[in-house]
């Protein structure tokens, strides 16, 4: 371990205080003299890097007669937290939190990892990056809500609340790692009677991206859903690339057009697996309309067929406006099927019970913006930590060591919990050493 160093901006201890520095631009609305708006993000972070599965659970350790001096300590030590407040206290406080004001630290995050070299390893075809779009919940209830819920009404004449996101990641058709961005909540607008909707928040999101990263070149890979005229002139617009899937229910006349032009480009590649041969057959059109209400709208159709070992077939269409040649088949095919990474690799890790995000959890509603903020923060926290699989020795180690994330989190809950740290690197040696707990030199904390 001796030879292990922290990188400065693509490790923990550097990526915490980068989002500790964007906290500190946020406008407290309470100014409570007790606990700095800091504080509380910083404890609301600690909550998602420690897997805490509620706020109780978390204030009995850092409060009370329950307290353990260790965690007080290492909640210091770690974290950068003075005082740690109530539960109630940071629900209080968080509540009042526009989470627009969190942007900045997944911004500064990504800057981190850009000036690390890391998302380099994420561009294709010819220096794109994905970015995989997709909406899902967080929150639902038929009785406790908030003034940004949407409604719906339930079959047996109730009224239900829910909170919905659209999230974007940049993902890469040769990793598991995912690079979660800024998500866009779907909320009950400001004097509105109506609920938002996945279509509007995708334009606000591709329209903050731009703005945000306006010199990334990207391909936005999205499902059926974002098949539409406007979505794809507001993508022109921005200048962003697109590979969309495409279904025949919803483009009749784009199949009647390829129907009646039988002579399509066409490519076959064969693949040996340890199951037998795979065989992928690829035909590509241009010059297609997308349908009636945009005959003029013309884009590139590619229709792919995957002919398994067994005989079985597997069929999908997309559209998209990069250049089609046999050449770069594979890599097409690859990248419009990342966009599942949005799901498998990003909200199912979120929301699966061992991963530990608890990102379903009700951490307390709130009147305002509770709900969105720990969201926010449950998904900064997991960027981060992609960001240290993708680029940190400490973390890469431990993870080994500890074979599953599950056992990792696990580990760590029981180090912070029993043993005074001075520092992350501490942490995470231990995490990499399965006999800590019998290291005489270790200052542990009372039971």
């Amino acid at each position: 371990m001796s030879k292990i160093r922290f990188r400065k901006h693509a490790s923990i201890p550097g990526l915490l205080s980068t989002i500790r520095t964007s906290f500190t631009d946020i406008p407290d609305p309470v100014r409570h003299r007790g606990f700095t708006i800091v504080d509380c993000l910083m404890s609301g972070a600690a909550i998602f890097k420690l897997k805490a599965p509620s706020l109780l659970y978390f204030d009995r350790m850092v409060r009370g007669e329950k307290a353990r001096s260790a965690v007080v300590g290492n909640l210091r030590n770690l974290f950068g937290v003075d005082k740690a407040p109530s539960d109630t206290c940071l629900r209080e406080r968080l509540d009042r939190i526009d989470p627009v004001h969190l942007r900045s630290a997944f911004r500064a995050v990504l800057a981190n990892l850009q000036r690390s070299k890391g998302l380099e390893h994420f561009t294709v075809l010819g220096g794109h990056y994905l970015l995989s779009l997709d909406g899902t919940g967080y929150y639902s209830s038929n009785k406790v809500h908030c003034s940004s819920c949407c409604t719906k009404a339930n079959k047996d004449g109730t009224t239900g609340y829910y909170h919905q996101m659209m999230g974007g990641a940049l993902v890469h058709p040769g990793s598991r790692i995912v690079i979660p961005l800024a998500p866009e909540m779907i909320t009950r607008q400001d004097g509105s009677e109506k609920n938002d909707c996945e279509r509007n928040a995708a334009k606000r999101f591709l329209t903050d991206y731009k703005k945000e990263h306006p010199h990334l070149r990207t391909i936005v890979v999205e499902d059926a859903l974002a098949a539409n005229g406007p979505h794809i002139k507001h993508l022109q617009d921005l200048d962003l690339r697109y590979i969309i899937g495409v279904k025949h229910g919803d483009h009749k006349l784009m199949f009647e057009w390829i129907d009646s032009h039988p002579d399509p480009h066409t490519h076959t590649h064969t693949e040996g697996t340890p199951k037998g041969v795979v065989t992928h057959r690829f035909r590509w059109y241009h010059d297609v309309p997308l349908n009636d209400a945009n005959f003029d709208l013309e884009v590139s159709v590619l229709q792919y067929s995957e002919i398994r070992p067994d005989g079985e077939t597997t069929n999908w269409t997309w559209i998209t406006d990069l250049p089609l040649n046999k050449e770069r088949m594979m890599t097409m095919m690859k990248s419009a099927r990342s966009r599942w990474k949005i799901e498998n690799e990003t909200f199912k890790t979120l929301k699966s019970e061992p991963d530990g995000y608890h990102f379903e959890h009700n951490y307390g509603h709130g009147k305002q913006h509770l709900a969105s903020v720990m969201a926010y923060l449950c998904m900064l926290v997991f960027l981060i930590e992609q960001v240290e699989q993708l680029c940190c020795p400490y973390f890469q180690k431990a993870l080994k060591e500890q074979v599953r994330k599950k056992y990792m989190w696990e580990e760590m809950r029981l180090i912070f919990y029993r043993v005074i740290l001075n520092d992350w690197e501490t942490l995470y040696r231990l995490l990499s050493d399965n006999d800590w707990a019998m290291d005489g030199e270790l200052l542990l904390a009372e039971p």
